[in-house]
């Protein structure tokens, strides 16, 4: 039987809730003998930990580095190989883009390009007003095409989405990025032949971009991934009988939130607003997606001691997520992200369950290490939906 026809089957409603908290691209490895999360001191997530059943999970299969979409897909039970999402729909959809049927979005990077080279993918992180303020001078800039419309929508800092509105355009392309630092740009390609005048169409506009920033600094370039149209995907109520919502700060994880039928919640700025924002609307839904973007932020930036600084910041305000005693409470990852690599991995990432009907076990504090003793043992993430729903008793039993 298909897994998602099963556990669609044997849902039932309850009153109970869930409580997922994700701290994005947890895992690491060590320096000096220790990760970010073993070097951190956590007190209360030590606690939980030790009150809680524990493992590891790896979100697509071993050995493969998933990206975030795949990787959260797998966390709210979706076979992240079935539904392949571009990154740009994403982005697109959470920073509020219409997009239709005939619409295609990316993801895009304002970024540094000197000597032929990109030397800064990020443009140092640009301002996002100075992003809002760019994304405006393009779209007033570019010459008009026939039958095709491109808009510039500005996201958080350097990051913006562009959508191509008109007919036959095609999504298979790759992407209009090295991916890496002090590499000459890359030109979108077509994946199949049809897809040949869109990677054209694309790569004018990438090359005419370029041109109307030749005197902004450090934005005089951009880079584009992740092309995509909008997909279908079965709604989190139509599996499970949940009303979901997402409290998350980054567009790119309100847009898989909504893409998975999920509410949005609009927390302030920081950590404690985001997770006051919990209590805030804990009467109003039964399952709560709250994201931690700057775990992953800073394994990306290799910068050791900020990440261990948000995990601490995170450990001492999780009493307010505790304070409000979900049904289930589980704290976890989508993926890794080791500051020694400065990018995604395809290391397992640390996952505690809390409920009252979990089996402590001999995890005593909260770690990649610790976890691995756990009774959960390493699992593939994607059985982290039936988990948290079995243990909030919102599974019936299968068979007779």
């Amino acid at each position: 039987m298909d897994r998602e026809k099963l556990i669609k089957d044997l849902t039932i409603e309850t009153k109970t809730k869930i409580v997922l908290l994700v701290l994005d691209g947890l895992g690491g490895l060590p320096q000096e003998g220790k990760t970010p999360l073993e070097a951190a001191q956590t007190p209360h997530l030590d606690a939980l930990a030790a009150q809680s059943v524990c493992g590891l999970t790896d979100p697509v299969f071993r050995g493969i580095t998933p990206g975030s979409g795949p990787a959260h897909l797998a966390l709210f039970g979706y076979e992240p190989t079935k539904y392949i999402l571009g990154r740009g729909i994403l982005e697109a959809l959470g920073i509020g883009v219409e997009v239709s049927p005939n619409d295609l979005v990316a993801r895009g990077n304002f970024a540094t390009l000197k000597e032929g080279l990109i030397v800064d993918r990020r443009a140092g992180r640009i301002a996002t007003e100075q992003n809002k303020q760019l994304c405006q001078l393009i779209n007033h800039s570019l010459k008009k095409q026939k039958n095709i419309t491109i808009t510039l929508y500005p996201g958080r800092e350097h990051r913006f989405v562009v959508k191509f509105s008109g007919h036959n355009l095609s999504d298979a392309l790759s992407d209009a990025d090295p991916q890496k630092e002090g590499k000459l740009p890359v030109l979108a390609k077509p994946l199949t032949t049809k897809a040949e005048p869109t990677a054209n169409l694309v790569n004018s506009f990438v090359k005419e971009v370029t041109e109307i920033l030749s005197h902004s600094q450090p934005a005089n370039t951009i880079l584009l991934r992740g092309f995509a149209k909008h997909p279908s995907l079965p709604t989190m109520e139509e599996l499970y009988k949940l009303k979901p919502v997402a409290v998350a700060h980054y567009p790119m994880y309100k847009g898989l939130a909504r893409l998975v039928g999920m509410d949005l919640a609009h927390p302030e700025e920081g950590i404690p607003d985001l997770l006051a924002t919990v209590t805030q609307i804990f009467n109003d839904f039964n399952f709560f997606y709250v994201h931690v973007k700057k775990t992953d932020s800073y394994g990306e930036d290799g910068n050791y001691q900020a990440k261990k600084a948000v995990i601490e910041e995170v450990d001492a305000h999780l009493p307010q997520l505790l304070r409000l005693r979900p049904d289930v409470l589980v704290v976890t990852s989508d993926h890794s992200t080791p500051c020694l690599l400065k990018s995604h991995s395809w290391h397992p990432n640390p996952f505690l369950l809390h409920s009252a009907t979990s089996q402590p076990d001999r995890v005593s504090s909260f770690s990649e290490r610790e976890c691995s003793q756990g009774y959960l043992g390493r699992f593939p993430a994607i059985y982290a939906m039936p988990l948290m729903l079995a243990h909030a008793g919102k599974l019936k039993k299968f068979g007779a």
